[in-house]
């Protein structure tokens, strides 16, 4: 019986006793001017399109154990629930699909489908942007809302 070892540099595992990289994303700023600094970058939506910022949770369990980078982002990408950051110029102005208004606003946490809009990666990390009429519901408080992997 012969044993195959897979070329570790396809796989990602080093052998080396380097200690593991620093993650390349930057945190979300919360200080007026860094926040003007992360819109300036951020792409902006258009028409009936909203820009949402998928929710990634704590990076740390409740047992203490700290999340890779690899699993945090892999929270973040199976996740249904994000922040609406920006709106596009026409968003639920529609009166017919929209008749009793808007369904969320900027800064609001919202409830989407897992594979709806299209997904891209900034410094800041991942964001989604999503149709107007993909928005199932929002919420309060995104933490209650347990992940499926």
């Amino acid at each position: 019986m012969t044993i195959v070892t897979p070329d570790t540099s396809l796989i990602g595992v080093s052998n080396s006793k380097q200690p593991a990289p620093e993650s390349r994303e930057m945190e979300i700023p919360t200080d007026p001017e860094g926040i003007q600094k992360y819109l300036e970058v951020i792409t902006k939506p258009v028409g009936y399109r909203l820009l949402v910022r998928p929710y990634s949770g704590p990076k740390k369990t409740k047992g203490g154990i700290l999340l890779t980078d690899n699993a945090s982002e892999t929270i973040q990408m199976t996740t249904v629930v994000g922040l609406v950051v920006a709106m596009g110029n026409l968003c639920y102005k529609d009166k017919e699909k929209f008749p009793d208004g808007p369904w969320c606003k900027e800064g609001q946490f919202v409830i989407y489908g897992r594979y709806a809009g299209s997904r891209f990666k900034t410094k800041y990390g991942e964001h989604r942007i999503l149709n107007d009429d993909e928005i199932i519901a929002t919420i309060e408080k995104p933490e209650d809302i347990l992940h499926l992997y």
